[in-house]
């Protein structure tokens, strides 16, 4: 498990993956932006999380739990 960015609570939590197979991303979203993540399982999101965290662009949530999606694409 592996954990970027900052959240305070009050922000969406999205999903990307199967939370009940345990291989997910966590996504804490704030007015469209990524404030933070959490990668369980799945390996370099990390990195790419980061990046969209410091980009600080508003991504379509839909794009963003879609697997299919590659995450560095969004930014």
């Amino acid at each position: 498990m592996e954990y970027v960015g900052y959240t305070d609570g009050s922000e969406e939590v999205v999903f990307r993956g199967d939370v009940h197979s345990g291989e997910f991303i966590a996504l804490w979203l704030k007015d469209g932006k990524i404030n933070a993540g959490m990668n369980v399982n799945v390996w370099d999101a990390s990195e790419t999380i980061r990046d969209l965290i410091e980009k600080k662009v508003e991504i379509d949530s839909t794009a963003l739990t879609d697997p299919e999606v590659d995450l560095g694409t969004l930014g």
